[in-house]
């Protein structure tokens, strides 16, 4: 079982590294852009998502300049209209600002709200989807739209239908998720791009280190007082 689950979330990063490298340059080119510009990366995943979403927002070798949006019902309610609308009151978004959303679906109105509202910002979006999944599935919204539909960028995690890819002889159901693999894994190359961009360019990326590793408390505490008015809002 092991080894066929380790086959298939190698094969699956195989065709991503093969056919996600142009999007993943375009969204590095969005993320450099913007934090030289003085915005920040803002994250959200509903539900399972959130495991991705947590890989671009305070952790170890990613960005000062990047913020989790929380959902406070963790996908409870993602189905149901007014919910992106009713979550996004309470964000702080700005023009400059880049916005990744990771659904495997894409489906639903919480994120396909929240992106309506970023692109009236005037933020860039980042959307993070199976593509193939999602465009066999109907909207759940009273638009009609897919999330994908609004990105600037889409990344494409390879996810099959129902996310579980692994077959269980006497058993009718999948197992073994693989979004979560697949969105991390694009999300950290698009960042590690984007962080070479600014090396290019001049500009020297807001890197945080573990606070595990010694001094890294200290670096990270003066490093956070540029960015902290923003990250630290909700």
């Amino acid at each position: 079982m092991k080894d066929r689950y380790f086959s298939f979330i190698v094969d699956m990063l195989t065709k991503m590294e093969a056919d996600q490298s142009e999007n993943i340059a375009k969204a590095a080119e969005l993320i450099a852009d913007s934090i030289i510009k003085g915005g920040i990366i803002q994250s959200f995943g509903s539900g399972h998502s959130y495991a991705a979403a947590i890989e671009v927002a305070n952790r170890a070798g990613g960005l000062f300049a990047a913020k989790l949006i929380r959902d406070p019902a963790m996908g409870m309610y993602e189905s149901l209209e007014g919910t992106g609308d009713i979550l996004l009151r309470k964000v702080e978004i700005l023009p400059e600002d880049c916005v990744i959303i990771i659904s495997n679906s894409g489906r639903n109105p919480l994120t396909i709200e929240m992106a309506m509202k970023i692109k009236k910002i005037g933020a860039k979006l980042i959307v993070v989807t199976s593509t193939a999944a999602s465009k066999n599935l109907k909207s759940r919204h009273s638009s009609g739209k897919l999330l994908y539909e609004f990105a600037d960028v889409i990344l494409d995690n390879h996810s099959v239908d129902g996310d579980a890819a692994i077959e269980v002889k006497g058993l009718d159901a999948k197992v073994c998720g693989t979004s979560s693999i697949g969105s991390a894994a694009l999300l950290q190359a698009a960042i590690l791009s984007a962080i070479e961009l600014m090396i290019a360019r001049g500009f020297n990326p807001p890197v945080r280190i573990s606070a595990n590793v010694d001094g890294g408390t200290e670096r990270s505490l003066e490093i956070e007082k540029k960015y902290t008015h923003r990250i630290n809002h909700i």
